[in-house]
């Protein structure tokens, strides 16, 4: 058998072997170099390969580099950065608001979502339901059919209160699940919600203060960057210093709730008795505009707003236009007697109607009353009286006196929703003599309630026309004010001298005339009653329809409250002013005086003793 061939002899193998040639030593050894050659040759060139390889992945890798480090290199530290950062804007309540004796009005304060999940129940439907309606205020038999409706986040109430939630743990019943979440709280329900308004679910305040002080009421928030950790836990460690303290100033108003519970109260007593549609009653300080009460009904809760008429929203003291009737007629009489067209003491004849261009004006009862004073044009409320009166003007100057007075303006007030009045054009007013005689016992323009306790004001303060607002301003818990609106500067419209007099004429129509059911023994109060046609929006007036009003001044020997009181479309044949709304502003009085502490009038009480003796 032939053996093959050992491995040294096949690695040496030369055709020239298989041919069967001899070769000699020299060839063999030749053969044997350039077999080495080859193989250094070969090797030299991996390694050129593997150095070109190398030295391109280096250039590579360093292009790389300054790519990711210089080019790039901000921006991947920003993107670090915003990984282990994050920004938060903590909650911040909304600032109280407290009226003028600090009683609390509104506040957030902490209200729980209750969810129900069915299908973590260890009781049954029925069980629960049992437990949960007596807590809830809710039947039990609804109950059981909202749990049966789906297996899982159900809710049962979007806001319970801290004390309910909390008998809601006490069950310790499992499947229940709570949220906590900041709402708006208004102890008083519907007290104050014509001043105060209401936040919606955004927190935006959508009336009253709410709305038109929603900077101060908001509180400044600060957006603070907090590290995280690996895992994308917060790290309070790196919390910048008090970046959750907040400051403890509150919102103060003017209005005093004692006077304003008072106020709603006679309102919605005399609104029933006459079946009304709607009524006001303001009261300001005429000294600097302060409210101490404003009060509108129908009203409103606060804390359900979302049952309420979207209509309620804007107080109407404000925000609606009304014709003041003979209310105005003391405003006229100083505007003559500011003239000199007038003297306090002159007499006019009421015959009981006057013809006027190609109109015959006549007084609201049809009737004359002769020779009369001044005084006792306001105390029988003459139509007749007045126009005689505002004849002795020219219109241009009459009508230049109504523009002073802010008629056709909207008043600057810190009460949202405000609208201006409506007055002619002064080239109509000029032009047509009956403009400036319905003008003259508060007919054919137009003003909010508001607009006419301003200028009733201007009577008690001496002439000047008073900014009313209801915004004191932010105190802190130690009563300190820190920051306060400002107002415009009164401007004086009328003399001293004019309004007192104008004033002492009012008194009368308490004592003497119209204004009886005002009186209050011991003190000296002026007024002004008011029965007015209802201007319809389409023009004209509604049929039957009346504005039935009173106003006050007091004390007459000292001036300073305005208490205004206003009916809308009281029923019967006996409401008036005098009946509906005089009976209102005396009540108000009442609770005035105490609150403020307004002595008797000594000149009433030094009469009295003499007429004794």
């Amino acid at each position: 058998m032939q053996k093959s061939p050992s491995r040294t002899n096949r690695k040496f193998q030369n055709p020239a072997f298989k041919r069967g040639q001899k070769v000699s030593k020299q060839g063999l050894l030749g053969t044997l170099a350039s077999n080495i050659q080859d193989q250094t040759s070969n090797t030299k060139s991996r390694l050129f390969i593997v150095w070109g390889v190398l030295m391109a992945s280096g250039l590579g890798l360093a292009v790389s580099l300054y790519n990711l480090q210089i080019v790039k290199g901000p921006k991947l530290t920003q993107q670090a950065r915003n990984q282990q950062m994050v920004y938060l804007r903590p909650f911040m309540p909304r600032r109280p608001v407290v009226d003028r004796n600090s009683n609390l009005l509104a506040i957030d304060r902490p209200v729980y979502t209750l969810y129900a999940h069915p299908k973590l129940f260890n009781k049954s439907n029925e069980d629960m339901a049992e437990r949960l309606a007596p807590i809830l205020a809710k039947d039990t038999a609804e109950l059981v059919k909202t749990f049966q409706s789906k297996r899982s986040g159900i809710i049962l109430d979007p806001a319970l209160p801290e004390e309910i939630i909390d008998r809601v743990i006490s069950l310790r019943l499992n499947g229940l699940e709570w949220a906590q979440k900041y709402s708006r709280y208004y102890p008083s329900d519907d007290l104050v919600s014509d001043v105060v308004g209401y936040v919606n679910l955004d927190r935006r305040g959508q009336a009253g203060v709410e709305y038109s002080q929603e900077k101060l009421l908001e509180r400044p928030v600060q957006t603070v960057r907090l590290s995280r950790s690996g895992n994308g836990a917060i790290m309070p460690d790196h919390a910048p210093e008090g970046f959750l303290h907040f400051d403890d100033l509150r919102l103060q108003l003017t209005i005093d709730s004692r006077l304003q519970r008072i106020a709603r109260v006679a309102l919605k007593q005399q609104m029933e008795k006459f079946d009304a549609k709607r009524g006001a009653v303001i009261v300001m300080d005429a000294l600097d505009g302060s409210l101490l009460a404003l009060v509108s009904q129908p009203t409103y809760n606060p804390n359900e707003y979302s049952k309420a008429n979207i209509s309620l929203f804007k107080n109407w003291t404000v925000a609606d236009l009304y014709e003041p009737g003979s209310t105005f007629k003391p405003l006229n009489v100083a505007i003559a007697l500011e003239n000199g067209v007038i003297k306090p003491d002159d007499i006019f004849n009421d015959s009981g109607s006057i013809r006027v261009a190609n109109y015959t004006i006549k007084n609201a009862m049809n009737n004359g009353n002769g020779r009369i004073s001044i005084a006792q044009i306001l105390q029988y409320s003459s139509n007749i009286g007045m126009v005689q009166i505002i004849q002795r003007l020219k219109p241009s100057i009459y009508y230049n006196w109504l523009e002073r007075l802010g008629l056709g303006q909207k008043v600057d007030t810190d009460l949202p929703f405000e609208v201006g009045g409506r007055l002619k054009s002064q080239e109509e007013f000029i032009a047509s003599p009956i403009e400036p005689a319905t003008t003259s016992f508060g007919q054919g323009f137009s003003m909010t309630p508001l607009q006419l306790v301003q200028m009733h004001g201007a009577l008690a303060n001496g002439g000047k026309l008073v900014t009313p607002h209801v915004v004191r301003g932010l105190i802190d818990s130690k009563g300190q004010m820190h920051d306060s609106p400002t107002h415009t500067i009164p401007r004086q419209i009328f003399s001293a001298a004019t309004t007192q007099k104008v004033v002492e004429m009012m008194e009368t129509v308490v004592n003497e005339g119209s204004g009886k059911a005002a009186q209050i023994p011991g003190y000296r109060i002026a007024g002004k009653t008011g029965t007015a046609q209802k201007a319809s929006p389409n023009g004209g007036y509604i049929k039957g329809a009346r504005m039935t009003s009173f106003v006050a001044i007091l004390p007459v020997e000292s001036p300073r409250y305005v208490v205004f009181a206003l009916v809308d479309e009281p029923k019967g044949e006996s409401a008036y002013g005098s009946t509906v709304a005089a009976p209102i502003v005396k009540s108000v009085i009442e609770a005035l005086i105490p609150l403020e502490e307004i002595p008797p009038s000594k000149a009433i009480s030094s009469r009295r003793m003499c007429r004794r003796e």
